[in-house]
C-alpha cells in the first residue's frame, strides 16, 4: 500500500484503525475551512468503512469544544426524524470524531435542474421544522451546552455575548467599525418575543447539508449548534442560501410556518440574518489578520469583505435605509511585472503538474493573494483616505488617523450619539470599497446578493 501523507496527531490512524476494524486504504485531506479528511478502512473480509474524519487542534482555544459539541448533537438527533452522519467513534483525547461519510452531494447550488433544486430546499424546510419542534429536554444536551435560555432576550444575545467573551480581546484591539455598531445594534433590537426555544444548527441551509436525489440524506456541520429561537435557523438559512445560491427563498418561510406551527416573522428573520453574519464575521477577520499559513487566507478574505457587505445591506433592508455603491478608483491595470510573474508562473507551470486537489486549491490561493497585494498596493492609500473622510464627516470631527477615527466612532456608538441611517450608510461605502479592493478574493464568491424575504 502507498505510504499515507499526513500530519494527523500521532495516534490517530491507530485510532481510526481500531473503529474500522482493519487498515486505512485512503486518506485524503478534505477541502475545506475546518480541517477533515476522507478516509477509508478496509476489513480483513474485504468490506469497507467510509469515513469522515475531523479533528479539533489544541491550538483552538476559544471554543475547545466545538467538535465534541457536534459530536454529542449528532448523537442525541440519530433517532430522531432529522436525518444526520452516524457517529462511529470520539476520541477526546486527540479531540478527534469519525463520522459517516454520506455518498450524496452538498453542492445543491450547482444543479441545472431548478425543479430537484427546488424540492430539494423543501424536504431541507420540513427537516428544519421537525428540528424545531424536538422537546429539547429528551435530548439530553444540557451538559454540552454553554447555556439554556430561558427569555426571548437571552435566545437572541447569549449567542452574542459568548462570541464576543471569546473574542473581546481581538475586538478592542481592531476597533472595526462594522463590528462595533452591529453589536450594538443586535443588542437595541434584540426580539422582545420567542415562541419556543429550539434545537439551533446555528449555520443552516445549502452546502451544510447533504442530498441524494429530491431529497436530504444527512444535515451536517453543527459545530455552531445550541439553544435559542428557532427563527434564528430562518436568518441562518438565508445567508447560506446567500452564499450558495439556490433557488430563492420565496415560499420557503410560508412553508416552514406551516410544517412547524411557528409564525415566521419577517423582521427577526432579517435581525438573525445580522446576527450570523456579525458572529460569523469575529473569527473570520481574526484569521483573516493572524492567519496560520496552513489556512486557506484567500478564502478567509472572500468571505470576510463579501460578508461585511452583505451585513450591511441587511442591516439596511431591516432598518429601511437606502444605500448605494460609491464612485471605486480608476483600475487601469498598470503593468505590475512581479505579480505577473508570480501568477504566471503558478498559474501555468506549478498547477499543470499537480493532480492533488489540495495543492491545486493551495496553488490557486497563492495566485489569488499574490493579485491582492499588487491591488492593495496600488489602491489602499486612496481608499483608506475615503474611510478617514467618510469617519470624520460622520463623527462631525477632525481626525488624523484611521486608528484616531475608530476610537472617537467607538465612543459615539456606547454614547448613542449616531442616527443608523447616516452610520449604516457610512459602513456600506467602505463594505463596497473593500470588497472591489480585495476582488481577487471575492471573486471567489461573484455577484452575491440577498434573495427578497417573503
Amino acid at each position: 500500500m502507498t505510504k499515507l501523507v499526513h500530519d494527523l496527531p500521532a495516534g490517530t490512524l491507530e485510532w481510526v484503525e481500531s473503529i474500522g476494524s482493519g487498515k486505512v486504504s485512503q486518506l485524503r485531506r478534505h477541502v475545506a475551512r475546518r480541517e477533515a479528511w476522507v478516509v477509508d478502512v478496509t476489513r480483513p473480509d474485504g468490506t469497507t468503512l467510509e469515513g469522515f474524519l475531523r479533528v479539533q487542534r489544541e491550538s483552538d482555544s476559544v471554543d475547545p469544544r466545538r467538535l465534541e459539541r457536534e459530536t454529542r448533537i449528532l448523537q442525541a438527533l440519530q433517532d430522531t426524524e432529522v436525518p444526520v452522519p452516524a457517529v462511529y467513534g470520539w476520541n477526546a483525547d486527540l479531540k478527534a470524531a469519525l463520522f459517516e461519510r454520506d455518498p450524496g452531494r452538498s453542492d445543491l447550488d450547482k444543479l441545472e435542474d431548478t425543479t430537484q433544486q427546488r424540492a430539494v430546499m423543501e424536504d431541507f424546510t420540513r427537516i428544519v421544522a421537525k428540528l424545531h419542534t424536538l422537546d429539547i429536554n429528551a435530548l439530553a444536551l444540557e451538559d454540552i451546552m454553554q447555556y439554556v435560555p430561558t427569555t426571548p432576550a437571552e435566545c437572541a444575545l447569549n449567542e452574542v455575548d459568548l462570541i464576543v467573551s471569546q473574542w473581546q480581546r481581538f475586538i478592542d484591539r481592531q476597533l472595526d467599525p462594522l463590528t462595533i455598531y452591529s453589536l450594538d445594534w443586535l443588542r437595541r433590537y434584540a426580539p422582545t418575543t420567542v415562541s419556543r426555544t429550539s434545537l439551533i444548527q446555528g449555520d443552516t441551509g445549502p452546502v451544510n447539508f447533504m442530498f441524494q436525489g429530491d431529497r436530504v440524506s444527512a444535515v451536517i456541520d453543527w459545530e455552531l449548534g445550541h439553544f435559542g429561537d428557532p427563527l434564528e435557523d430562518l436568518g441562518n438559512i438565508a445567508v447560506r442560501e446567500f452564499w450558495n445560491p439556490s433557488g430563492g427563498l420565496s415560499g420557503l418561510f410560508d412553508l416552514y410556518e406551516a410544517e412547524s406551527g411557528i409564525a415566521y416573522d419577517r423582521f427577526r428573520a432579517q435581525y438573525y440574518a445580522v446576527h450570523q453574519n456579525v458572529r460569523g464575521m469575529m473569527p473570520i477577520h481574526y484569521v483573516c489578520e493572524n492567519a496560520h499559513p496552513q489556512e486557506s487566507l484567500a478564502w478567509y478574505l472572500a468571505y470576510r469583505y463579501v460578508g461585511d457587505r452583505a451585513t450591511c445591506e441587511m442591516l439596511a433592508a431591516a432598518m429601511e435605509v437606502s444605500i448605494a455603491p460609491p464612485d471605486f478608483p480608476k483600475d487601469d491595470d498598470p503593468r505590475d511585472i512581479l505579480a505577473k510573474s508570480a501568477i504566471y508562473a503558478l498559474e501555468h507551470d506549478v498547477a499543470p503538474t499537480l493532480s492533488d486537489p489540495f495543492a491545486q486549491s493551495r496553488t490557486k490561493d497563492a495566485q489569488t493573494l499574490i493579485a491582492c497585494m499588487a491591488r492593495k498596493r496600488r489602491f489602499g492609500p486612496e481608499l483608506e483616505a475615503a474611510e478617514l473622510e467618510e469617519l470624520s464627516s460622520l463623527l462631525g470631527i477632525e481626525a488624523v488617523s484611521i486608528a484616531d477615527s475608530r476610537r472617537a466612532f467607538q465612543r459615539a456608538v456606547a454614547e448613542g450619539r449616531l442616527e443608523d441611517d447616516a452610520v449604516i450608510r457610512t459602513l456600506t461605502a467602505k463594505a463596497y470599497r473593500d470588497e472591489w479592493l480585495y476582488r481577487p478574493s471575492t471573486d471567489l464568491y461573484p455577484d452575491r446578493s440577498w434573495a427578497p424575504f417573503d
